[in-house]
């Protein structure tokens, strides 16, 4: 069992999590990954919690890059810049770094949506909520970053116009990319699934979570020499 599930404000919330996902994949929409939030130290801190929130990401939920995003109606928008990580095997749970590894076929960049539509300090409302969760852009995926290398990756941002820094090392906000899958597993595992061969984790923001103010235009992303992905809004 996963270590994580220990703190009763986490199990809790992630049988809320589940019950949820139970409930919109009997609705007919299908998963296609995990997503963990709340994973930089400050946030982490905050929480009181020693690994990151765990998440899933739905179909319904995936936009193409450059999609319109009309933000009418959202609470507190924010967008993320991640890296996502493709499962080219299943990974139970207690599986070891080197195990991990080789299950990673292969990276590419990813924006996520969130709308802050509760308390960011309740771990079970979260949870229960899916960790904000209302959008997912996947770039163009490369299987020569199997195994999470990231050597000689780099991380460019433009948010309506402006550049918005990108640290030079791309896991000092977010962690090793390697145990963000092993922690997945973990939870997943404990909660009575697996991840899947043919699934991605949005892995954590690079930088910190960008707070969307009206009259945002978009943002663009290039994960470098991998792709580049875009999202628009409407305001």
């Amino acid at each position: 069992m996963s270590a994580t599930l220990n703190n009763p404000r986490i199990a809790k919330g992630m049988q809320s999590l589940f019950e949820l996902r139970k409930k919109r994949l009997a609705e007919g929409a299908k998963q296609i990954g995990w997503k963990v939030g709340f994973g930089a130290p400050a946030s982490k801190a905050k929480l009181g919690i020693d690994m990151p929130l765990v998440g899933f990401l739905l179909d319904r939920a995936q936009l193409a890059s450059g999609a319109m995003v009309p933000l009418k109606g959202w609470t507190k928008a924010a967008a993320e810049v991640e890296i996502a990580a493709f499962m080219g095997r299943d990974l139970p749970p207690g599986a070891d770094r080197e195990t991990a590894r080789a299950a990673i076929s292969a990276l590419a960049p990813a924006v996520e949506l969130a709308d802050m539509d509760g308390p960011t300090d309740d771990i079970e409302s979260i949870l229960a909520g899916d960790i904000f969760q209302r959008h997912v852009i996947v770039g163009p995926r490369d299987d020569s970053r199997a195994g999470a290398r990231l050597d000689g990756l780099t991380g460019r941002v433009t948010r309506s116009g402006k550049d918005v820094p990108v640290p030079a090392d791309l896991e000092i906000n977010i962690g090793p990319i390697v145990a963000t899958v092993q922690h997945v597993a973990d939870v997943v595992g404990a909660m009575g699934d697996r991840l899947r061969a043919g699934q991605f984790i949005i892995c954590g923001s690079l930088t910190a979570p960008m707070i969307l103010e009206p009259g945002e235009t978009g943002i663009d992303y290039v994960l470098d020499p991998v792709g580049t992905i875009s999202v628009r809004f409407v305001s």
